[in-house]
C-alpha cells in the first residue's frame, strides 16, 4: 500500500463533501473525467472502494469514512498548528467559522460580534445561517467551528459547551383574544387560530412536534416557512400567530408590536440555546477566543 497522495485525498474529500463528481469538478474548476481518474487510482493505491456510485451521487464505503476521517483530523491538526505560530503573535491573524441558527442573527450581530471584532480586529470571520439539521452537519463535518442551535436533538458527534433554558412562548398580536384567557396557555388553546411554523429542519420545530405527540395534539400551520423573518410578519401583519423563544422577537416585544404569551408545557419549557463544537476538535487560538465570548454571552444572555 502506498502512502496517501494529498491531491488525490483532496478530490476524493471533495467529491463526497458536495455528493456528486460532477459538483467538485464544478466547485475545483477541472473536468469531472479527472475527477473520476485520480479517485480511481487513490483506490488503487490504496488497495480499496472508496465510493459508491449511484443515481444521485456518491457516497463514501466504510473505506471511504476513515479516509474521511483521516482528512479532516489531518486538516484540523494543520490548522491548529498555523493557529499556535500565529498566537506567539499575540492572536493578530486568523480565521473562524460560525454556524447559526436564524433565530440568533439579532443577537449575535448586534452584541456579539461587534464586541469580538474590537477586542480581534485583525480576526477574520464567515458566518453561516442555516436550520439545526444543517448546522448539525457543518459542525460534525468540520466546515464551522462553532455552532450556536436552538434545542438540537442529542448527538454523540457533538460537544455542547454552554446551555442556556428558552421557553417557546405563543406569539401573537397585541390584544389577542388569547390574552385574555386568564392563565397560561395551553398547547390546545392554539388550535382555533391561524398558525404558520417552522418547517420540520428547524429546532424549534422539531421541539413543538415532541410536544405535540407527547400530548396527541396535532397543530395543523395554515402556513409554513423556512424563515424567522417570515414568522414575525405573519404575526405583525395580524394574519395570526406562532410558537417561538423570545429572544427571537426581542426588539418586537420592546415595541410592543407584539405579545409573548407563557405556555404551560413541560416540553415547550425545556427549549434550550446549544453552543456547540464536535466532538473532540481542538479549537485553535481564534475560535477558542470566540467561544470564551459567546459563552459569556450567553450567560448574559440567560439572566436577562
Amino acid at each position: 500500500m502506498k502512502d496517501i497522495n494529498p491531491k488525490r485525498l483532496a478530490y476524493f474529500y471533495e467529491a463526497v463533501s458536495l455528493g456528486t463528481i460532477r459538483s467538485a469538478a464544478d466547485k475545483l474548476g477541472i473536468a469531472p473525467s479527472a475527477i473520476s481518474r485520480q479517485i480511481t487510482q487513490l483506490e488503487e493505491e490504496l488497495n480499496c472502494i472508496l465510493i459508491e456510485r449511484h443515481r444521485k451521487g456518491v457516497c463514501p464505503t466504510e473505506a471511504g469514512e476513515l479516509l474521511l476521517k483521516y482528512f479532516r483530523e489531518a486538516t484540523a491538526n494543520e490548522e491548529s498548528c498555523l493557529s499556535e505560530l500565529r498566537a506567539l503573535k499575540g492572536l493578530k491573524t486568523g480565521h473562524i467559522s460560525l454556524a447559526i441558527g436564524e433565530g440568533f442573527i439579532g443577537e449575535i450581530m448586534s452584541k456579539v460580534l461587534p464586541a469580538f471584532q474590537a477586542q480581534y480586529p485583525a480576526l477574520t470571520l464567515s458566518v453561516h445561517v442555516a436550520g439545526s439539521n444543517e448546522l448539525i452537519r457543518k459542525l460534525e463535518e468540520d466546515e464551522a467551528h462553532l455552532g450556536v442551535l436552538f434545542h438540537p436533538p442529542h448527538h454523540h458527534k457533538l460537544r455542547s459547551h454552554e446551555v442556556s433554558l428558552h421557553p417557546l412562548c405563543a406569539i401573537v398580536p397585541p390584544n389577542h383574544p388569547l390574552e385574555s384567557i386568564g392563565r397560561p396557555v395551553h398547547l390546545e388553546d392554539v388550535i382555533p387560530y391561524p398558525l404558520v411554523l417552522q418547517e420540520k429542519e428547524f429546532g424549534v420545530r422539531q421541539l413543538i412536534g415532541v410536544a405535540e405527540f407527547k400530548h396527541r395534539v396535532r397543530l395543523s400551520p395554515v402556513m409554513t416557512v423556512n424563515s424567522f423573518a417570515l414568522l414575525k410578519e405573519f404575526v405583525l401583519s395580524d394574519m395570526g400567530i406562532t410558537i417561538l423563544p423570545e429572544f427571537v422577537v426581542r426588539r418586537e416585544l420592546n415595541d410592543k408590536t407584539v405579545i409573548s404569551l407563557p405556555i404551560e408545557d413541560p416540553i415547550l419549557s425545556s427549549g434550550e440555546v446549544h453552543i456547540a463544537t464536535r466532538l473532540g476538535r481542538q479549537l485553535t487560538e481564534a475560535p477558542l477566543a470566540l467561544l470564551k465570548h459567546l459563552q459569556l454571552w450567553l450567560r448574559d444572555f440567560q439572566a436577562h
